[in-house]
């Protein structure tokens, strides 16, 4: 079979309409009905002035007060349930591995999807994201690590970075013993996390052109719900339309960007906002899922990154939950958008990993 050599700008296109097709609707009617529904009563359930306050907690943190801070953090960090078919496994303080029940992976290695919750990168925690990481689990057969980064202010960037950075290499590392396929590592997160996830991603792809070696961990894929790609207030459509009142508002993002930025000169620096990474390394990550909210004040940027990567070359699924706000991964309220996003994911991080 002769192979066929296509031309980067041909490439380019394939992807673009590619991208085009992805983004086709694959829900039906009612899956967005459902979602509106519940996010509308998700949003009447928010007490009053909650986000205002959390605001005030990031900006008293930046000056050097983390008291209301730390009362926030302690507010979310609570475990759910986790499903009988699924095992938990703590590494040391900083991961929590889950994986099917023993007697469903019958000791084979497993792919693995590293997972990094949101929250602004200044609260959130390894169990914020516990449901979601189980119920990948449980519906894929596939193993799951969350882990626990730094938080801001008081680690700004790049310590959570290089938490992520070193996760990946711990689980390459350790795949024997953990029961991990070193070959199937995919990176994952929601809203600051999906930032961290592409981020870390990109630090790879740097690290591996300086290196000029091939011995680092390579991905399979990136699974990315609504991240911050634009480290900044964007000002799009998005960001005015749905600035207050939808999941988070344009206020607290600006109070989280100014916290992880601490010391930083230049919030469009590519490891801090991926969007502004050069197409020449944007083609070098894998495959990329992306689901955004309809209604979040970073959609709008989420669709223009996924245009950027689709140009560069990247194979990218993007998904639009029309109904759904902010928060539907890691706060309970969106059942639709959740189960809809652990089915996306699953399909897809199965796919990438024949």
């Amino acid at each position: 079979m002769t192979n066929l050599i296509i031309p980067r700008a041909a490439r380019r296109v394939i992807a673009a309409l590619a991208l085009a097709l992805a983004c086709v609707p694959a829900m039906c009617a009612n899956d967005t009905l459902m979602m509106t529904a519940e996010a509308d009563a998700f949003l009447r359930s928010v007490p009053v002035g909650l986000q205002a306050r959390q605001k005030s907690a990031v900006r008293q943190a930046i000056g050097g007060d983390v008291s209301a801070l730390e009362a926030v953090r302690s507010s979310r960090n609570s475990l759910p349930d986790i499903p009988e078919g699924v095992r938990t496994q703590d590494i040391g303080e900083e991961y929590r591995l889950y994986t099917p029940a023993a007697s469903a992976c019958d000791g084979r290695a497993l792919p693995v999807l590293i997972y990094l919750h949101g929250g602004g990168w200044c609260f959130g925690s390894i169990n914020s994201c516990a449901a979601f990481c189980a119920a990948l689990v449980e519906r894929s057969g596939m193993a799951v690590l969350a882990v626990d980064y730094p938080l801001a202010p008081e680690h700004p960037f790049p310590a959570a970075l290089n938490a992520v950075t070193k996760a990946i290499a711990v689980v390459a590392a350790r795949a024997d013993e953990l029961g991990i396929d070193p070959g199937a590592i995919s990176l994952g997160g929601d809203s600051a996390g999906g930032n961290l996830a592409l981020a870390a991603a990109l630090n790879l792809v740097y690290a591996r052109e300086m290196a000029a070696a091939d011995a680092l961990p390579r991905l399979k894929s990136l699974v990315l719900f609504y991240p911050v790609v634009k480290v900044w207030a964007d000002g799009s459509d998005s960001w005015r339309a749905y600035g207050n009142g939808y999941g988070l508002d344009s206020g607290i993002m600006e109070a989280f960007n100014e916290a992880y930025l601490i010391g930083v000169a230049d919030a469009r620096m590519p490891l801090v906002s991926p969007f502004e990474a050069a197409s020449s390394h944007l083609e070098a990550l894998p495959p990329v899922l992306m689901i955004n909210a309809g209604r979040d004040i970073l959609r709008d940027q989420g669709e223009a990154m996924c245009r950027k990567l689709a140009e560069a070359g990247v194979d990218v699924n993007h998904k639009v939950f029309e109904g759904a706000t902010h928060l539907f991964i890691t706060v309970g309220g969106q059942p639709t958008a959740f189960a809809r996003a652990v089915d996306a994911a699953s399909y897809f991080l199965m796919r990438a990993g024949r």
